[in-house]
């Protein structure tokens, strides 16, 4: 299949054909805490065309609020409102399917899944403050858990260790009903603006392999985000345009939810991964950034 690349014809008839932009964040946004070149005029162009835009991130180490806090700080106004990320798909997946008050739920990753368990009203523990507890495999040793925790959400964890392995294994396979829950599986991200680090998918696939289970995914490719999304928007899919860096996870979940879908060269895939024989996730259209849009739609 031919890859369709983003022309000055191409990019209006997108805008043309959508009333909303789903950006993913990482590759696309941002690297690491650097703003991607063309980003806010990008930005700014899509509003004045009256498009509504969406931040849908996998990245699960901050909450709505702190990634709200992030685009000010690189000069972006964007509200909490706009904002769909994993750690948040995560503690609205308990709430809809009723997750009972009086189970806890134990997390490996980040204060981001914490904040947005807490503000859901579930009682949570773990994060990074069990990244500072060590294991001592001795004779006789028994390590115990807390048998009334009824999910164990793991997400992208700068802090995981064989405490935390162990703890969400025990929770998985010893607590009857207990859900294993991902807010994704990305293999890899961003993490600083110069190289990519191990993702989410790395620490999943450790519990995963220990538990010989696998995760209900609420974060990209799921549908579960979408709909989410949906419920605070009156739009179509159909009417909708995913931007994002990733083929299986951002143009996946384009796809899996009726959007068009733009991948941009600025993250995680490159060109020759996009034409390769082997790639099976085509996106209607591909360009090397988001400015492009910009420089295309100028008169």
């Amino acid at each position: 299949m031919a890859e369709v690349l983003l022309t000055a014809d191409a990019a209006r008839s997108l805008v043309d054909s959508v009333d909303a932009f789903l950006f993913d964040c990482d590759g696309v946004i941002w690297k690491g805490d650097e703003l991607i070149e063309g980003v806010p005029e990008t930005l700014e162009l899509l509003r004045k065309m009256g498009k509504k835009l969406v931040f849908v991130t996998n990245n699960s180490r901050k909450s709505r609020k702190q990634y709200s806090k992030k685009f000010k700080s690189l000069g972006l106004d964007v509200t909490e409102e706009e904002i769909f990320t994993s750690s948040f798909a995560a503690a609205m997946f308990l709430k809809l399917n009723n997750f009972p008050p009086e189970k806890k739920v134990y997390v490996v990753g980040e204060d981001g899944i914490l904040e947005e368990l807490k503000l859901a009203g579930f009682e949570c523990f773990g994060g990074p403050e069990d990244g500072k507890k060590n294991i001592m495999l001795e004779a006789n040793f028994y390590f115990d858990h807390d048998k009334s925790v009824g999910a164990v959400i793991v997400g992208l964890d700068q802090y995981f260790n064989y405490y935390k392995m162990q703890y969400a294994s025990l929770c998985i396979r010893e607590n009857p009903g207990c859900l294993f829950i991902a807010t994704n599986r990305d293999p890899t991200g961003h993490m600083i603006s110069s190289q990519e680090w191990p993702g989410a998918g790395t620490m999943v696939a450790a519990v995963s392999c220990s538990v010989q289970k696998e995760p209900i995914v609420v974060g990209k490719p799921s549908s579960f985000l979408m709909d989410f999304l949906l419920k605070s928007y009156n739009l179509e899919t159909s009417r909708m345009c995913m931007v994002g860096d990733r083929l299986d996870t951002d143009i996946l979940f384009g796809q899996n939810t009726g959007c068009k879908t733009l991948l941009v060269m600025s993250g995680v895939t490159t060109l020759p991964e996009l034409q390769s024989a082997s790639n099976t996730i085509h996106p209607d259209l591909y360009t090397n950034t988001v400015h492009d849009l910009v420089q295309l739609l100028e008169p």
